[in-house]
């Protein structure tokens, strides 16, 4: 009898399909675990799938269960699985129905303590190594006196004022800080970010660019300064046309972004130290230098002074060295007015012997006349006589060219032609081209200056009702009539009160003005 009730009983329990059975233990597992945290070794490890997923297991010492990641999720990591690494896997689990097993969906993936840290720390130091960004042909040299410092850290930590009471103890400059974490997920992208926009800066802008940079942080763990081992950091540094000196951690810590700045100092004082020399030292050194100067002219105008006496008394006197001199120049005085007299006469006596009259200019003239006639008879007959020996060499010339040289000189000047055609084709299209380009820069350059690009980026433009631009707010007035113009159109607008003054904005409790993260201080 007890045998027949437990079969009514057994007949009595709903029956299920494999499938069904297999949709109702997935539903229960992602019901019961939707979101865990699994710590284990990474197992089965083979790379991303053709498909882009990727299949392994996650073991310990007594248990092992199946782990996927997506292609989409696979993207996402901050750092590739290996095989044998120890992480924690944060993800969903749920069941394979083709195969009755269940698994673990991971949606991120972390180093699981600090072993696992430094040996990520170190594939990724030989990795960035090997493309060169560590090598010291690459570091560019500190300058000596810089002008203006980029201090990349956290606003409100005491890392940012030590670095400020240094620089201003040694070298008062102009310093600008980029606030960033300087901890968590977000420190790595932020401060690679802060990096590249002082890289972006110009000299001419209304922030000025810096002659230096300085990363900073204090001191902390290996986790704590795992965001300065980020890629993105070390590759931005790498990259910055600004020299860098990182001064992350305290003189025992090191981190990935040390390897790759133009210098590394010990703490943070230490580089503002390296970034700045002493104003005192430097006076004081120029001090000793000028007096240095002074006396090294003294000495060498003293000595050229004795040397000059000694070669004075070398020389003979004045009065004997003009005494030769004098002496000739007094016996050519005396005979220069005997010579001018004797000159004279015989001036005068080729004068009187040669008489001008005009019977003589007569004769003169009638001599030049006959030579001209008798050069005028010659003249046609030398011209024939060039006129033929010319005939003579062209015809000489002439016979010599044959018709085939001909042709071959007429092709030569054609092929010539047609080459230079074609180079001018090239150089009107190269003309052409060049011309289109500069107009093209000139319309950029036009759209770039336009205050209609600033109209996009959210302000207006005020006018008056002479439709005269307002500058300040002190040039308003109650009930004026005002005209605003935005990006796509223009609106009215009426002026209801006078504006506020610095003080009394103060008073009322307005709101300071704050950049969000990621600006310029």
């Amino acid at each position: 009898m007890e045998n027949t009730r437990k079969d009514d009983s057994l007949r009595n329990v709903a029956e299920y399909s494999v499938s069904e059975i297999s949709l109702a233990l997935k539903r229960t597992v992602e019901d019961a675990y939707g979101h865990v945290r699994v710590r284990g070794e990474i197992s089965g490890f083979r790379g991303q799938h053709a498909s882009g997923h990727c299949y392994f297991a996650l073991k310990d010492d007594r248990a092992r269960i199946e782990a996927v990641i997506w292609r989409g999720a696979f993207s996402r990591l901050k750092f590739p699985p290996q095989e044998g690494l120890e992480v924690v896997a944060t993800g969903r689990l749920t069941t394979y129905p083709g195969s009755s097993k269940y698994q673990i969906v991971i949606e991120s993936l972390e180093p699981a303590g600090a072993g696992a840290l430094m040996a990520l720390l170190e594939q990724r130091k030989r990795k960035l190594a090997a493309e060169g960004l560590f090598a010291d042909e690459r570091k560019k040299r500190l300058p000596f006196m810089p002008k203006v410092i980029g201090v990349v850290t956290s606003p409100t930590g005491a890392v940012i004022r030590d670095i400020i009471h240094r620089i201003s103890d040694r070298f008062p400059v102009h310093v600008i800080v980029w606030p960033v974490r300087v901890q968590g997920e977000t420190a790595g992208s932020e401060v690679a970010a802060a990096v590249t926009g002082f890289n972006a800066l110009t000299p001419e802008g209304p922030i000025p660019r810096p002659d230096i940079l300085i990363v900073a942080r204090g001191g902390g763990s290996l986790e704590d300064l795992w965001g300065f081992n980020d890629e993105a950091v070390v590759r931005a540094v790498a990259s910055s046309g600004i020299p860098v000196i990182s001064a992350v951690g305290h003189e025992t810590d090191w981190t990935l972004i040390d390897l790759a700045a133009d210098c590394r100092a010990p703490t943070p004082t230490g580089a503002a130290e390296m970034a700045v020399p002493v104003k005192a030292e430097l006076e004081a050194n120029l001090a000793r230098l000028s007096a240095r100067l002074k006396a090294a002219v003294s000495r060498d105008l003293e000595r050229r002074r004795q040397h000059t006496r000694a070669l004075s008394r070398a020389l003979p006197s004045a009065d004997q060295l003009f005494a030769l001199p004098r002496r000739r120049f007094d016996e050519a005085g005396g005979r220069l007015m005997r010579g001018l007299y004797i000159t004279t006469q015989r001036k005068r006596l080729r004068f009187d012997g040669k008489r001008l009259s005009i019977a003589t200019l007569d004769r003169r003239i009638a001599e030049l006349k006959r030579r001209a006639g008798q050069c005028g008879g010659r003249l046609p007959v030398v011209y024939l006589g060039l006129v033929h020996r010319l005939r003579v060499r062209f015809d000489r010339d002439a016979a010599r060219i044959s018709a085939r040289a001909r042709l071959e000189r007429i092709s030569l000047f054609k092929e010539r032609l047609a080459a230079t055609i074609s180079r001018k084709d090239r150089a009107m299209d190269l003309r052409k081209e060049r011309a289109r380009s500069a107009y093209e820069q000139c319309i950029r350059l036009v759209e770039s200056l336009s205050y209609v690009k600033v109209l996009e980026r959210g302000f207006a433009l005020v006018r008056d009702a002479e439709d005269r631009p307002l500058k300040r707010a002190a040039d308003l007035h109650p009930g004026q009539a005002l005209r605003l113009q935005f990006s796509d159109d223009s609106a009215g607008a009426i002026a209801t009160g006078k504006p506020l003054e610095k003080q009394e904005r103060r008073k009322r409790g307005a709101p300071a003005e704050s950049g969000s993260q990621g600006s310029l201080f």
